[in-house]
């Protein structure tokens, strides 16, 4: 049986993810942070881990982003999953002040927390704001979550459906020990950062360019060993093992004062 790690409490939109890529017959582990999730694998304690980096309406994950310059593992696929959210809570509407979840997901429901004038309060998991308002057991208290956090927690849902855009979707990676095989369609990706000359992101980008390489993502996230300097995230199409891929990886090298490649693997759909 397969071992995954995930943060957050049973019911976390990460556990929905990884159920809907490896199925119901798996180990899936809770950790605390998305670092333990990792060290989980890193360490043998799991197969896999999985995590989100990124959201169709509130960008970057900027800690999931962020673990990927230290992390040994290799990212060895990708599932976009539909995000529903919910308002879950023993009260009304029109009896709750307050509501907790999860940043991101507090940023995905804005216009429906501002147009009720609720108090939004940052927790550390979405399943795990269900856990928190059902322990203070309070009317003017709710949180926003999943359907299915709902029900493993036994709290009411008030509303359903509260993100802002209905085309809402979390890309999550996943990672492992092992690397993923050369499939027709992949993709790879890789973080690299240039000196402060002019011109050396132009010569990167060209060398994409140069090779006839898809570019299907390029975002700059801070240095944090130095200040105003930057690392950036590029994935792009095809696998590491494409003879092209090679070569313009050993380009970009010589170009890049650091370079580290993620991994390849298959190119999910957007169901």
């Amino acid at each position: 049986m397969k071992r995954v790690s995930f943060q957050g409490e049973r019911g976390a939109y990460s556990e929905a993810a990884l159920i809907s890529l490896f199925g119901n017959e798996i180990n899936a582990i809770p950790c605390s942070t998305f670092a333990d999730a990792l060290k989980n694998t890193e360490n043998g304690v799991s197969d896999y881990s999985i995590l989100p980096i990124e959201n169709s309406l509130e960008g970057s994950v900027g800690e999931c982003n962020d673990l990927l310059l230290s992390t040994n593992l290799n990212v060895i696929d990708e599932i976009y999953h539909r995000i529903h959210h919910c308002l879950i809570g023993t009260g009304s509407i029109g009896s709750i002040d307050t509501v907790y979840s999860h940043p991101q997901a507090l940023g995905q429901c804005r216009e429906f927390i501002q147009e009720n004038s609720l108090k939004p309060i940052p927790t550390y998991d979405t399943a795990g704001s269900v856990k928190i308002i059902k322990d203070l057991n309070k009317n003017s208290v709710a949180c926003i979550a999943s359907k299915n956090a709902a029900e493993i927690f036994d709290v009411p849902i008030i509303k359903d459906g509260i993100e802002d855009n209905t085309n809402n979707y979390t890309r999550f990676l996943v990672f492992s020990k092992e690397t993923s095989d050369k499939t027709e369609n992949s993709k790879t990706s890789i973080i690299f950062s240039v000196k402060h000359e002019a011109g050396t992101l132009y010569q990167i980008i060209n060398e994409f360019y140069q090779h006839k390489i898809n570019l299907t993502k390029i975002e700059s996230r801070p240095n944090r060993n130095t200040a105003w300097e930057y690392n950036f995230y590029v994935d792009f199409e095809g696998h590491i093992d494409d003879s092209s891929i090679k070569d313009m990886l050993e380009k970009l090298g010589n170009h890049s004062t650091f370079l580290k490649i993620l991994g390849s693997y298959p190119i999910a759909k957007l169901d």
